[in-house]
């Protein structure tokens, strides 16, 4: 599938304040800003409950299905540049069927391209989960996700391990999600899913304990720190995978290592939520 966009300032600019961060300096795109462009948005009537389209590209013949992000890699050659048009290419590259503990889970790899004046600028692979919709009694809002080559597991115990201890790292960004800002990023990047500004439908449906933060929204947040504290070196690469889900509310930490180029996001017991490497 090839699609058509012009890179203009204005989304850009619009996600900086959202961050309450500088804007993006100079012609090329943040990564993975990428995901302000290209949007699809579908008659109102091809939504389904959820708020997902229930048919179009790429979507598998789950019953009730479900979809989450796993994670995704991505590396920019030369990076967008601001004001020009571009090109965009999808392929499906992976198909991955599992039956996990509430059914049915299909793994799904999808590859943008990005190109400007013909010339490859940016790759940009997906790792999606399509799951089975279980029934309200079996539903369990604080399993960790399911990534690819790994089976479902079970929930999040109360207390666990903590993880890289976020009072060290070099870089460190106290966050609180507010509904405010997950409606304003579900704007940008036009995506209609529920659980992210329907509380009703969020709890009562999907059974989560709250409105669930964006999974691209993480990556966002992660990839900030190493934008933010080195000014003038650009982000060429970014590997992040999510590993539970945050919610509304729910003070978390974004932690990295400009040595390393571990990024991080752990809750306040010091448990991980996703985690992402940049170059």
């Amino acid at each position: 599938m090839t699609s058509e966009d012009v890179i203009s300032p204005q989304p850009a600019a619009a996600l900086a304040a959202v961050l309450d961060a500088p804007p993006a300096a100079g012609e090329a795109l943040p990564l993975p800003w990428q995901w302000l462009y290209f949007l699809e948005w579908p008659p109102q009537a091809a939504l389904g409950l959820d708020g997902h389209p229930t048919r179009g590209h790429f979507l598998p013949p789950i019953p009730h299905r479900r979809r989450m992000i796993a994670g995704g890699r991505m590396r920019a050659r030369r990076g967008l540049e601001m004001g020009r048009p571009a090109v965009r290419t999808a392929e499906l590259t992976a198909v991955t069927p599992k039956e996990g503990r509430t059914g049915e889970l299909l793994f799904v790899t999808v590859r943008y391209e990005y190109r400007q004046g013909g010339e490859l600028r940016l790759v940009d692979e997906q790792d999606l989960v399509y799951r089975s919709d279980p029934p309200a009694e079996e539903a369990t809002p604080g399993e960790t996700l399911p990534q690819p080559g790994e089976p479902a597991s079970a929930p999040v115990p109360a207390l666990a391990d903590a993880g890289a201890g976020a009072a060290e790292a070099a870089w460190r960004l106290a966050v609180t999600v507010a509904p405010p800002l997950l409606f304003r990023f579900s704007a940008l990047t036009a995506n209609a899913h529920r659980i992210h500004y329907d509380q009703r439908y969020c709890t009562d449906v999907e059974r989560y304990p709250g409105l669930v933060v964006h999974g691209p929204l993480l990556a966002v947040l992660m990839a900030e720190l190493p934008r933010r504290h080195t000014l003038g070196r650009r982000i060429t690469g970014l590997t992040y995978r999510l590993r539970r889900p945050v919610f509304e509310g729910e003070p978390f930490v974004v932690t990295g290592s400009p040595e390393s180029g571990q990024l991080s996001v752990q809750d306040t017991s010091g448990r991980l939520r996703a985690e992402a490497h940049f170059t």
